[in-house]
């Protein structure tokens, strides 16, 4: 009977995941971002959405925008790990208007946001953090470095950021590993 209880519960958690499938997940942006087109101002922003598939139950993907004071876009930059399988360095940058899309289906969450006078302070910090980070070139999902290892990285570098990650952020720990 435990065994058969056993499957039934791992049946309905995995069939109880809204995105099962990448190709047809929403990536359409949460709203949650200042435009760039209404805000001139710089602007920093981190944040957190659940892990693709079942690995959202359970943990966080997590990325970082930042918007230079009157720029069209914001840089993003965010570590993945099938870039590695790939051939490719985890971490990458690319340009956009929409830094709050979707995770594969799951809305984002600000972790932090600072704008302002403080942002643009703090910006050519993590671009040179972002520069320095020890693993560019690597991904493990447990204990990491991983998508999560990336910004409490960053965080690390830039305490004045005081990033606070979040609980569900698995391999953020893997940050103090610095070599």
């Amino acid at each position: 009977m435990k065994k058969l209880f056993g499957i039934i519960s791992i049946a309905l958690l995995l069939s109880a995941c809204s995105n099962d499938d990448w190709r047809s997940a929403s990536r359409e942006p949460a709203g949650i971002a200042p435009k760039p087109e209404e805000v001139s101002d710089a602007v920093i922003e981190f944040y957190a959405a659940d892990a693709f598939s079942w690995r959202g139950w359970f943990a966080v993907h997590t990325w970082v925008a930042v918007k230079e004071e009157n720029a069209s876009e914001y840089t993003v930059y965010e570590v993945t790990g099938w870039r590695v399988k790939r051939g490719l360095p985890a971490l990458y940058e690319y340009k956009t208007s929409t830094p709050d899309r979707y995770w594969f289906g799951s809305k984002p969450e600000k972790v932090l946001s600072i704008t302002g006078e403080k942002a643009a302070t703090l910006i050519p910090e993590i671009k040179s953090a972002v520069a320095r980070y020890p693993w560019a070139n690597e991904y493990t999902v447990f204990p990491g470095p991983n998508s999560n290892t990336f910004p409490t990285w960053i965080g690390l570098q830039v305490p004045e950021l005081e990033l606070d990650m979040p609980f569900s952020a698995i391999g953020s720990g893997y940050a103090d590993n610095d070599s």
